[in-house]
């Protein structure tokens, strides 16, 4: 490991983002600055640029923008409000109901949209509102609201799932994909445990019993939105598609179902839909762009090899070495975003956890939850600031209700981690 390139390289990330440049702005100026000090300049801009451009020619960084387009019209189209009626039959009749609804409308839209910041606006604007009128506390309801829109990007079909597909070399997609479901699940069980004692403690009221006719009515009114799962990734698992080929077929089936079933979306609505959708789109692909030169940067400066050894130095247990993973990844997660943490960090842990005979797609399930909890805290976290703007509350009034719910993600974090089966048991009964 080249020491001067790894203090050139920390030191001028570091330094960049307190000045608060962008962060996929201060990843590409670190990585040139780098190799500007191990290559000849003419020769560092050249490099850094061809390995933008390598890295963002893949087939299957197509899914991304497609996903992404199909968010944005899920989020315009209706979508959110039935999932809610629907959830609101199944658990809403429980003590401190109107939380169980949030974690699993959020769940739910966060599955179909794939986006955690979508799930928190969506859900959010309409459940917060809700929760207030019925007597629960803005922060509490803020806080359920911000914790739960996470499990989108562990429950497929998830963008950050690709981007770890394309950073680990080629780790299939589809076992991805099929792999979230039980972590994701297990994520919103968690809060809802946690939500369910607030709840109890504080007396929350419990919502009126819902006939059976209305249940069975609000869920044959989401069924059309919940076919989207056994769409995308029922046809990834058969094989009659790939994920990429998923994601552009996501988009077809939610442009007809908010155009021509739910018809909340009009056709003057697409130009601004299709401007967002490419502003997104723009923003990731930048920072997958400029992670994948600085991930070449580490490579050159022999980076993932002195983490490696360092780790093994310390121990070949494989619990401490994960305990060791997790709580670097959590600290992490507390300042970088989940896409170029994915893209920075996976070369380097990833031959790591291989050498201790770590599965590498229950590795990249671990790294994407433990990389959520990232997404609500500050400074950087794009899902907490989101859920706290659509809940019109501070950041500081919500940190309190959301340290139980950190709890509980963390929890669920040492239950995937250890229960390896919890994330390989579905891909291998599919056989992929």
């Amino acid at each position: 490991m080249e020491f001067t390139e790894v203090i050139v390289l920390v030191i001028s990330f570091i330094v960049l983002l307190v000045l608060g440049v962008p962060i996929a702005f201060s990843i590409g100026i670190s990585a040139l600055l780098t190799m500007l000090v191990s290559i000849a300049p003419e020769a560092a801009f050249t490099t850094l640029a061809q390995r933008m451009a390598t890295g963002l020619d893949s087939f299957s960084l197509l899914a991304i923008p497609f996903f992404i387009l199909a968010g944005q019209l899920m989020n315009r189209g209706g979508i959110a409000t039935r999932l809610i009626d629907f959830a609101k039959g199944l658990v809403g009749t429980l003590p401190g109901g109107l939380a169980y609804v949030n974690i699993l409308a959020c769940m739910l839209f966060g599955a179909i949209s794939g986006s955690a910041v979508a799930a928190a606006s969506a859900i959010g604007g309409i459940m917060n509102p809700r929760m207030v009128k019925e007597g629960y506390s803005r922060p509490f309801s803020a806080a359920v609201n911000i914790t739960s829109a996470t499990t989108g990007m562990i429950i497929p079909p998830s963008n950050i799932l690709i981007v770890y597909s394309l950073a680990s070399g080629g780790v299939s997609i589809a076992a991805l994909f099929v792999a979230g479901y039980v972590p994701g699940l297990l994520v919103g069980l968690t809060l809802m445990i946690v939500a369910g004692v607030i709840a109890y403690k504080n007396k929350y009221p419990v919502g009126d019993r819902t006939p059976l006719k209305v249940v069975l009515k609000k869920f044959l009114d989401a069924i059309p939105s919940l076919l989207l799962l056994i769409v995308v990734i029922g046809g990834i698992i058969a094989g009659i598609f790939t994920a990429t080929e998923a994601s552009a077929i996501a988009v077809l089936y939610t442009l007809v179902l908010s155009l021509l079933i739910y018809r909340e979306v009009k056709v003057t609505d697409l130009p601004d839909i299709l401007i967002q959708t490419v502003i997104t789109t723009a923003i990731v692909m930048l920072l997958i762009g400029t992670s994948m030169g600085m991930s070449w940067v580490m490579s050159f400066a022999n980076i993932p090899q002195g983490v490696s050894e360092a780790l093994l130095s310390v121990s070949s247990n494989k619990i401490v070495v994960l305990i060791i993973i997790n709580l670097i990844l959590l600290f992490v997660g507390i300042f970088m975003d989940m896409t170029p943490a994915v893209l920075i960090f996976t070369p380097i842990f990833l031959p790591v956890v291989t050498t201790l005979g770590v599965n590498p797609t229950h590795f990249g399930i671990m790294m994407v939850l433990n990389l959520c909890i990232g997404l609500c805290t500050p400074p950087v976290g794009s899902v907490l600031f989101v859920g706290c703007g659509v809940a019109d509350i501070s950041i500081s009034k919500v940190i309190k209700p959301l340290m139980p719910m950190f709890l509980a993600m963390v929890v669920a974090l040492l239950l995937v981690t250890y229960i390896p089966e919890l994330s390989l048991w579905l891909p291998r009964m599919f056989g992929l």
